[in-house]
């Protein structure tokens, strides 16, 4: 049966607008980086998005690679929208991406044009839509000119394949540049996706968050609870079914030290005394102050959903907790 989106989905959400444009973004987004693609249960997917849209999370963020296989997060993501929200596409924001590697040959990663539009067209192809909401170049392309790959972006928003562009991992130095060829072209940059989380901290370090302000460009970080070091789960151990166990390549048992858990316990009982998990407190941070458009998170089941949508609400943090978090980060 097709899903009838609850009437007060929109109560629980704050959303902020990206950059100067006239988009808002829901503070939390869902990405469908894991747990969406073909190897996964197609239902428990389905099941976390109707449920986050039912709480005002309206941003759905992909990309090409998706999966895995790669694709196959799209291709669900388009099942979905067959069943359940083809009636709601005009309240969503879809976005997703290219850079990576795609297919064999020269064409089938990075940033050309020909790659790009290529791309794209797969990706419309497998979700099933006339365009996406949100088109990013998802990494920097080291060879291909910065005017070809901003080009390309251009002419994805004047085919009408994108109403809206962006980038993600690019420096801050490359940010700038980036905005000003795609102001002087006539299609503004959007927003910027990149790593942040309290034990992240490059965002800040090296002046993405503040180019971002100087461009007035919006702002979406993804990894916010560190692939969920930022959670309960890896309080005592390492966990034989979680991610750091089945040797993924973003998260290993080396990087869990015995220093890193030191600092996380410490989060997780200062946590626990303003009223919140880990994981929300982890979020609440990261949006802290407003200078973050939204948090990206992903998800296994619907309760981590529940568990960000929550720290939404949470009490804005005090001058003091905030020096008590640095204390803890620099201890």
């Amino acid at each position: 049966m097709a899903h009838s989106a609850a009437e007060g989905r929109y109560n629980s959400m704050k959303y902020n607008r990206s950059g100067k444009s006239g988009i808002k973004l829901p503070a939390v987004s869902l990405g469908l980086w894991h747990n969406f693609g073909g190897i996964d249960p197609y239902e428990r997917g389905r099941e976390m998005v109707r449920y986050a849209f039912d709480r005002g999370i309206t941003h759905f963020d992909l990309a090409n690679n998706y999966g895995p296989p790669a694709g196959s997060a799209e291709e669900s993501f388009g099942r979905i929208l067959d069943q359940d929200f083809r009636s709601y596409r005009d309240e969503m924001i879809i976005s997703t991406k290219a850079g990576y590697y795609m297919w064999p040959g020269p064409y089938g990663e990075w940033g050309s044009k020909k790659y790009l539009v290529s791309s794209l067209d797969q990706s419309l192809k497998r979700m099933g839509l006339d365009y996406v909401d949100i088109f990013y170049h998802h990494r920097p392309d080291p060879d291909t000119p910065l005017e070809e790959t901003m080009a390309a972006l251009d002419l994805l928003v004047r085919q009408g394949k994108a109403l809206y562009v962006g980038i993600s991992n690019y420096s801050a130095e490359q940010t700038v540049r980036a905005a000003a060829i795609l102001k002087e072209l006539g299609t503004p940059c959007l927003i910027h996706q990149f790593r942040y989380s309290m034990l992240d901290r490059r965002a800040e370090q090296e002046g993405w968050l503040d180019a971002l302000e100087q461009e007035e460009i919006g702002s979406i970080a993804f990894s916010p609870l560190e692939q969920g070091v930022l959670t309960d789960r890896y309080l005592k151990e390492i966990p034989a079914d979680s991610r750091a166990a089945g040797g993924s390549v973003f998260l290993r048992p080396e990087s869990i030290t015995e220093e890193v858990m030191g600092k996380v316990r410490k989060l997780n009982a200062f946590a626990a005394e303003r009223g919140q998990k880990l994981s929300q407190m982890a979020i609440s941070w990261i949006l802290r102050g407003g200078r973050l458009t939204s948090a990206l998170i992903g998800a296994s089941k619907v309760s981590q959903i529940e568990d960000a949508v929550a720290a939404v609400q949470a009490p804005d943090f005090t001058a003091d907790e905030l020096a008590h978090i640095e204390s803890i980060m620099n201890g």
